[in-house]
């Protein structure tokens, strides 16, 4: 019997996203469409961007204040963006 390499086409995306770096870039975008409607529209206001680099997501701010209250409740914000994209991609969250 002849062996195949068959694979459907979800899976050699996965791969080819997975080798190319690409997975990295759709988490963040996925996180910042979402960001509003986790944190609601005052926050994002004060939003300057958001960067997200080896499982790490680094939030500038436009506020001191704001910084120190959500640096609080890191580990909540985390487990909420976490739950909105579906899959457990944050694992350290810092404001600045």
């Amino acid at each position: 019997m002849r062996k195949t390499n068959e694979q459907s086409i979800g899976e050699v995306i996965k791969q080819w996203l997975k080798q190319s770096n690409m997975d990295e870039k759709i988490t963040e975008v996925r996180i910042n469409a979402s960001w509003e409607k986790i944190m609601g529209s005052d926050i994002h206001k004060l939003t300057e961007r958001i960067v997200y680099r080896k499982r790490v997501l680094t939030v500038y701010l436009r506020s001191a204040p704001l910084r120190e209250e959500l640096y609080m409740a890191r580990t909540k914000i985390a487990d909420m963006i976490n739950k909105e994209v579906g899959v457990k991609v944050i694992d350290e969250l810092v404001f600045r």
